[in-house]
């Protein structure tokens, strides 16, 4: 047996055939809904169970994380946002116009996710603006991780829809 084919047939290149897509938007979209604003989730409930010291290392942790991201996006926020642009067009061409599927794979990751990380810079503008603690916070994070799945449960749902009309037709054609 070649063990070249063997390889090849593990890792295929056919994004929505492959099960190593679907569990990377899995671990993705899990991981986003997980991590608010580089804080856990389970710290925000163990604050709002606890309160005390937690409380206190969540307001510190929160505080630490949103300067630190709108820190990055003063000093460097109009490069990175022109190179997503940059990179998000041409993922988008090449998977839409040139129907190369591993860029629409990566598209219908990248996009989703970029509207998750600018959702997490007007989520740490309001943080760093109205300065909220206690309960206050533990709110507006938990609407923040909200938000989050819903752009997930969308994205998830638009690439299966996705995914399947790719799988037919390649299954049609080939």
């Amino acid at each position: 047996m070649n063990w070249y084919l063997s390889v090849f047939e593990l890792i295929d290149m056919r994004s929505f055939s492959n099960l190593w897509f679907w569990i990377s938007l899995a671990v993705v979209w899990s991981s986003a809904s997980h991590w608010i604003l580089g804080v856990p989730y389970d710290m925000v409930l163990r604050a709002k169970r606890n309160g005390d010291q937690a409380m206190v290392d969540l307001e510190d942790m929160v505080r630490i994380n949103s300067r630190r991201l709108l820190y990055i996006a003063r000093v460097s926020g109009l490069w990175i946002l022109g190179i997503g642009f940059f990179i998000l067009s041409s993922l988008a061409i090449l998977g839409f116009y040139y129907w190369i599927e591993f860029a629409q794979a990566v598209f219908l990751l990248a996009f989703p996710m970029s509207g998750v990380g600018l959702l997490s810079l007007s989520t740490a503008r309001l943080i760093a603006d109205v300065k909220p603690t206690g309960e206050e916070l533990c709110q507006r994070l938990h609407r923040h991780r909200i938000w989050t799945q819903v752009i997930g449960m969308v994205s998830v749902f638009v690439t299966s829809l996705w995914g399947m009309y790719q799988n037919v037709s390649v299954g049609v054609l080939g």
